[in-house]
C-alpha cells in the first residue's frame, strides 16, 4: 500500500533543512534502493524556497508508514511543524 507524507516545515527553519539535507537525501536514496520510496520532493513557497516535503512510500500498513516518516533525518532534526501520513491510491499516470 502507498502512503503519502505531507510535511510542513516550522517557520524560520530553512537553516535546519539545509544543514540536514545531505543526511536526508542519503536516507531517501537508501529507501529508493530498497524499492520503498516511490517519489519525493520539497514544497516551495512564493519565493521558490523549500517549506515542506511530499514523500510517497510503499509500506505494509499505517504503523510501518509512520515508522518510516519518523526515521527521516528532517523529522529527527525537528524541522517539521506537522507531518500527516495518509494512505494513497495512485490512479493516474502510475508507472507500470
Amino acid at each position: 500500500m502507498l502512503f503519502a507524507f505531507l510535511c510542513t516545515d516550522k517557520p524560520g527553519h530553512l537553516n535546519v533543512r539545509m544543514e540536514t539535507r545531505p543526511t536526508h537525501l542519503e536516507h531517501l536514496n537508501k529507501l529508493n534502493a530498497e524499492g520503498t520510496l516511490k517519489f519525493a520532493g520539497p514544497f516551495l513557497d512564493d519565493e521558490g524556497k523549500p517549506n515542506g516535503s511530499l514523500v510517497v512510500v510503499e509500506a505494509t500498513d499505517m504503523a510501518a508508514a509512520r515508522t518510516l516518516a519518523e526515521a527521516d533525518p528532517y523529522y529527527l532534526a525537528g524541522l517539521f511543524e506537522k507531518v500527516e501520513v495518509k494512505a494513497w491510491n495512485w490512479t493516474i499516470n502510475k508507472p507500470e
